[in-house]
């Protein structure tokens, strides 16, 4: 993996979307870090959309209706919430350069959020960058047990019903692994992503005001095709 330090480059959400394109995305140090630096991994994380598993027990929380979920409601709250320190994160990635970028990215219609709400506050949830038919994920949190892991079904089943072909998630981490996120060699990743971006693919398959149900989630994440 190399980390080319970003040298008086005006990253712009333009330029942004076409390092997307290139397979390579930015990243900081820290919050308090200024400066960005692209990355490439060797390995790539991605979650093969035909191959989303989810526990039984998740599956009854979602089609519970717990949460509430909303798309693009509140995306800085979201960035916020990423952001945030959390259990076992002391720290984050996300500058306020970060922030600025994607929040123009968002306001473009490039970058999107899958919200998780639980009587009126906003309690979990993720973001990331679409393109063509690839999802890009940047990042996910909660405040309430198994929020996140409801917006990401939620958004899995947004993805499949919209025709996207293409869920990337950077790396991969033991949360994701479960969920059936795969390493994929930085090559194999390209030829992934070139057919992603060969196509167009609805993000708002349902609308963005939309009350999607849970058993209409999951029907849509158990579609084989």
């Amino acid at each position: 993996m190399s980390h080319p330090r970003e040298h008086q480059v005006e990253i712009t959400p333009e330029v942004l979307l076409k390092a997307y394109a290139c397979g390579i995305f930015p990243m900081a140090e820290s919050a308090d870090d200024p400066g960005l630096y692209w990355i490439e991994p060797e390995r790539r994380g991605v979650i093969p959309l035909g191959e989303f598993a989810i526990t039984d027990r998740l599956a009854r929380t979602v089609r519970s209706d717990r949460f509430e979920i909303r798309i693009d409601h509140d995306f800085e709250a979201v960035i916020d919430g990423c952001a945030a320190p959390a259990e076992g994160r002391g720290s984050t990635w996300i500058n306020r350069r970060i922030r600025k970028l994607y929040t123009d990215l968002h306001s473009r219609g490039f970058c999107h959020s899958v919200e998780a709400w639980e009587d009126g506050a906003l309690v979990g949830g993720l973001y990331g960058v679409r393109l063509g038919r690839a999802f890009f994920g940047e990042s996910m949190f909660h405040r309430s047990r198994d929020a996140s892991k409801v917006a990401l079904v939620h958004l899995v089943a947004r993805l499949k019903k919209g025709g996207f072909t293409l869920l990337d998630t950077q790396f991969v981490t033991d949360h994701l692994r479960r969920f059936g996120a795969i390493e994929v060699s930085r090559r194999h990743y390209h030829r992934l992503l070139a057919q992603a971006l060969d196509g167009e693919a609805d993000f708002y398959c349902w609308g963005p005001g939309e009350a999607i149900t849970g058993a209409v989630c999951l029907q849509s994440v158990s579609q084989t095709s």
